[in-house]
């Protein structure tokens, strides 16, 4: 079935240059009724340059007068000229027959060079299956015994384009791994410290000593007098 181009600005057109009503205008761009006044009115499609169906092949002026001469007519859209291209689903690139058997080798490069690859990164890059790249990766293959780690590139299944483009996406998507190096006096990031055990810092905790009190010579002098004055006193009684 073909695709109307542009609905809107092929509305846009009829509305522009035909006699044709709102409902058939409607119903070939697939649009409401009320839609079709709004762009008459210039409620809608402002800045909408319109599209001439006829150009593209998609109406033939003789259907445009066939309908505009009977309101009930319904127009009927020929074969466009331009072709709409349509859209591949994603799935795993197509290998040739040829290159097929060389698969299980290029998988198991991919899987020993870089480990950071995705089995869904693998299968775009030489066209395979998730359960044939476990089978590789867990030594169950077949004809593991037989494999040889060869680049895809080397053997046509990729090119180094796809291939880069696959690992710095890897790349950018793996975390960062933490790797601290304590040196001197740096102080380890709260993850490590997070939880430890404090140190107990008492066994080497060692008491400032006490400042000692500055000597009065005199004041210890009077003393000594005092104490053989009062011993004189006591022998003379």
């Amino acid at each position: 079935m073909a695709t109307l181009l542009m609905p809107k600005a092929t509305a846009v057109w009829l509305v522009d240059n035909t006699a044709l009503t709102f409902n058939q205008i409607a119903t070939f761009c697939t649009l409401h009724p009320l839609e079709v006044k709004a762009i008459a009115d210039g409620e809608s499609a402002q800045g909408i340059k319109g599209l001439d169906p006829i150009n593209t092949g998609q109406l033939t002026r003789d259907e445009i007068a066939r309908a505009e001469e009977n309101p009930d007519h319904v127009l009927k859209m020929q074969e466009s000229k331009v072709r709409v291209p349509v859209l591949k689903k994603k799935g795993p690139r197509y290998t040739p027959v040829s290159k097929r058997q060389d698969r299980p080798n290029a998988i198991l490069w991919l899987v020993r060079n870089h480990p950071e690859l995705k089995d869904s990164q693998i299968s775009r890059l030489v066209g395979t299956t998730k359960n044939t790249i476990q089978q590789i990766r867990e030594r169950t293959h077949w004809n593991s015994s037989n494999l040889q780690p060869i680049d895809p590139v080397a053997l046509g299944l990729s090119s180094q384009i796809d291939l880069d483009f696959e690992v710095n996406k890897a790349a950018k998507n793996r975390p960062a791994e933490l790797d601290v190096e304590v040196a001197g006096d740096a102080l380890l990031p709260a993850s490590h410290t997070e939880g430890m055990a404090l140190e107990d810092e008492s066994r080497n905790y060692k008491p400032a000593k006490p400042e000692e009190d500055e000597i009065d010579a005199d004041a210890v002098f009077a003393k000594l007098n005092a104490l053989k004055s009062s011993d004189d006193d006591s022998s003379e009684d």
